[in-house]
């Protein structure tokens, strides 16, 4: 009895990952398949962090993608379906998000950052450089001095 409980247990494991839900968006235009494609693989899950609505299985991204499906089945243009989330999710939801005043600090603060960074490299290089040559300069002067003062010596004896 207990053997026939192991194979029965076995199976139903093997068997468990047929029961997962492939879902199928039929086109009849393959133009429209592939806007839909280039959507859900676009368009990011609000609930996940940083996943495509192609790659999540949330209930959220799973709504995006029927509805995606729905706009585009419609006959509306990626454009407008990109509109449509955004206008309902906002700018989060497109993974290349236009570039205006809302969006502009994510472009600006890397690169102010990069800029400084660059400033910073170059300015210490400078400082560096003048540090060494006034340390050659007060070597140089120490030096005439000490040959000043063996000449000196020297004439008299």
């Amino acid at each position: 009895m207990h053997r026939v409980f192991n194979i029965i247990f076995i199976f139903t494991l093997v068997a468990f990952p047929a029961l997962a839900v492939e879902e199928d968006y039929p086109f009849e235009d393959p133009q429209q398949a592939k806007v839909f494609s280039q959507l859900v693989n676009e368009l990011r899950c609000p609930k996940c962090q940083n996943q495509n609505i192609a790659d999540s299985n949330a209930m959220v991204a799973i709504d995006l993608k029927n509805k995606t499906y729905q706009l585009v089945k419609e006959g509306q243009s990626k454009e407008q379906v990109v509109d449509f989330m955004v206008q309902r999710y906002g700018q989060f939801v497109h993974y290349d998000p236009p570039l205006n005043w809302l969006t502009i600090w994510l472009w600006l603060i890397p690169l102010s950052l990069i800029a400084a960074l660059v400033l910073f490299v170059i300015k210490r290089g400078q400082r560096e450089q003048k540090d060494e040559t006034q340390v050659s300069v007060d070597k140089l002067a120490q030096a005439k001095a000490l040959l000043q003062q063996i000449e000196e010596e020297g004439e008299k004896k």
